[in-house]
This record gives structure tokens, C-alpha cells and sequence, in this order.
């Protein structure tokens, strides 16, 4: 199959993870990028205007479908009239400031997928729940011994890792910060708060390990990779009851969702007190990359075969 893929951020690990497992098994995948690094990095209304002619240009070639990553690259996926079209939403394109686009937009895409059911709820039509599959080869349990040394973590400590970069608002590192605090008086060693910034996506999983407990404290979310990654690796995870997290991790040991700061803060103290690892990776196997790229092909040949 030639899929045009459309993208706000052709640089995302997990977007780069797909389109690769795609080639690997034989389908043609072309990029299409809103021109800049990342959305973070501000695009305007004007940059947006001159990608949508480059797209309707594109989609008159030789493809099967448009398939359009993250809402803001949908307009022009589902205005063009040559192919059928597949939207993919990932969490903060549907529920933060552009989700009215997301929503008016997914009416006109032949198939929709979507991060997690809470997700599914936001839309008024059939949707596909898709999480990005996570790879079980690269994210497993390493000893925490050897991990710790590797990141020159000390051992006399418990260590909490917030995976995000700190300077995120919607990660709210603010409220991570309080929660530790509230759960060194909980202790009988010190806590240190340790932060993936800048860290490559080959060495979280280092990270991870060295960790006793992963900690996720975001405003919002759709079915965050990190947390996946962090159970693949039978690390503990304390976080926010936020997109798919409740029903992700309620059966896993050591593991909590909870929006109450004190709630968290006492089950991070006791998830620390324990030294034990979760069952997480159990759990996650039915996601891995695997077996999203089997769904994914799945929703392709629905949406060409619709057309």
C-alpha cells in the first residue's frame, strides 16, 4: 500500500517508530511535515496556509490514502477529494485548544483512530482505539543495580523519575515537585527527584530502570507512551488520573492513579517502602509494536476499501 503521511512533527520517536515498522512490511510511506521542528516551537497561521497546497499537490499522486497524524494536519487531509483518508489523534490534539478542529474534522475522515476510550468519548462517530505500540525489545527490566550505575544515580537513595522535560506546563512538573515533597516526610531516606531532559529515547529505558517509581503528574493526557514503556519494564507508576491511566494500571502492583496530591503522595511513600518491582510487563504485551502495525493495516484496508 503508498500511504501519504501527513505530520506536525515528523521528528515524534513514536510517529518515526510507526512509519518504519510500515516500510519493514512493505507498504510505501511518504512524509509530509508541516515545516519547523516541532509545535512546540510556534508555527503560524501562515506556515499552515502554504502546507495545505503542498498537500493537495501531493495527494493527486500515486497513493492508496492520506493519513493525517495529530489534528492540525487534518483540514487539508480531509478536504482533499482524491483519496480516502485515515486521522490518527494523539490526546492534546483533541483535548487541548485545537480540539473543535479535531472534532469538525474527524466527520469527514473515511476511518478515525484514537489513543484511548476517553478519547473515543470525545467524538460523535465510530472510532478505532489504537495506542502507539511499544517496543518490548528495547524497554525490558534491567537490574536495577546496573542501571543506577549507568546513570550515576546513588544507591542510598530512592530515586523518582518524572520522564518529561520540566519546563512542559501541561507535564505540570510543579505538582510533581509538591508530591515529593509531601512524601519525603512519608520516608525513612531521602527522595530525589530526577528528570528525562534531553535524554535520548534509546537510553530511557536505563532511566527507568535505575528508577524506583516513575512519577506522571500531567494536566492531561491520551495514553501516554512513558507510562506503557515504564510498565514494559516492570517499573512502579504513580500518576494522575488522566486519558487511559485508570484502567491501565488499577490491576498493577505498586501502581497508583489518583487525582488527590496527598493520595499520591502516600502511595508514592509506600510504593518506595516496598523495593519491589511492578507486573506491568505482562500486561503490556498485547500492545506492542507488533501488533499495533497489525491494526493499523487493518484500518487501512477498511478506509481504502470504503472509498
Amino acid at each position: 500500500m503508498r500511504v501519504l503521511s501527513l505530520v506536525t512533527n515528523g521528528h515524534s520517536r513514536f510517529y518515526r517508530q510507526q512509519c518504519d515498522g510500515l516500510r519493514e512490511r512493505g507498504h510505501e510511506v511518504d512524509t509530509l511535515a508541516v515545516p519547523g521542528r516541532s509545535k512546540e516551537s510556534g508555527r503560524s497561521m501562515w506556515t499552515y496556509a502554504k502546507y495545505y497546497p503542498r498537500v493537495l499537490a501531493a495527494s493527486a499522486g500515486d497513493y492508496d490514502l492520506v493519513h493525517a497524524n495529530y489534528g492540525l494536519s487534518a483540514p487539508p487531509a480531509v478536504v482533499q477529494p482524491s483519496l480516502p483518508t485515515v486521522l490518527s489523534l494523539w490526546g492534546s490534539d483533541l483535548m487541548g485548544t485545537y480540539g473543535w478542529l479535531s472534532r469538525y474534522c474527524a466527520r469527514f475522515a473515511e476511518e478515525v483512530i484514537v489513543m484511548s476510550p476517553e478519547m473515543a468519548a470525545l467524538l460523535d462517530r465510530p472510532t478505532h482505539v489504537i495506542p502507539h505500540g511499544i517496543d518490548l525489545d528495547l524497554f525490558r527490566p534491567l537490574p536495577q543495580s546496573f542501571a543506577r550505575r549507568e546513570v550515576g544515580w546513588r544507591e542510598d537513595r530512592y530515586q523518582v523519575l518524572f520522564p518529561y522535560r520540566p519546563f512542559r506546563p501541561v507535564k505540570n512538573f510543579d505538582r510533581a515537585e509538591r508530591v515529593v515533597e509531601s512524601a519525603r516526610e512519608r520516608v525513612d531516606r531521602p527522595i530525589e527527584l530526577q528528570v528525562a531532559d534531553g535524554v535520548e529515547h534509546s537510553r530511557m529505558p536505563v532511566l527507568m530502570n535505575a528508577a524506583d517509581a516513575i512519577l506522571l503528574t500531567s494536566n492531561r493526557e491520551g495514553s501516554p507512551n512513558t507510562v506503557k514503556e515504564a510498565m514494559a519494564c516492570n517499573v512502579p507508576v504513580i500518576a494522575t488520573d488522566v486519558g487511559d491511566l485508570s484502567e491501565r494500571l488499577e490491576p498493577i502492583a505498586h501502581s497508583t492513579v489518583s487525582d488527590d496530591d496527598d493520595a499520591l503522595a502516600a502511595a508514592l511513600a509506600a510504593t518506595l517502602r516496598t523495593g519491589e518491582r511492578s507486573d506491568g510487563r505482562e500486561a503490556i504485551a498485547e500492545i506492542g509494536l507488533s501488533r499495533q502495525l497489525d491494526r493499523l493495516e487493518a484500518v487501512f484496508e477498511r478506509a481504502v476499501g470504503s472509498s
